[in-house]
């Protein structure tokens, strides 16, 4: 089924919006995040954002405990 002409510009706007972030991971180890973030009611993207967003918080915590 051909998207239409306004869905496919309302995509490309959201798009626009968004940086793509790619990387590798070792054989088998895609299907082991994908079904974690199956059991927490996650897309495979939503579980990775909030990894990372989780982990960049906690270093920034634990940074500035030890500059105290």
């Amino acid at each position: 089924m051909a998207q239409s002409e306004a869905r496919l510009r309302a995509s490309k706007k959201y798009h626009e919006k968004l940086d793509e972030v790619k990387f590798r991971v070792p054989a088998g180890e895609r299907a082991v995040i994908k079904a974690h973030a199956q059991q927490t009611g996650e897309s495979t993207n939503a579980f990775i954002y909030r990894a990372v967003r989780e982990t960049i918080e906690r270093d920034q915590a634990n940074s500035s405990k030890k500059q105290k």
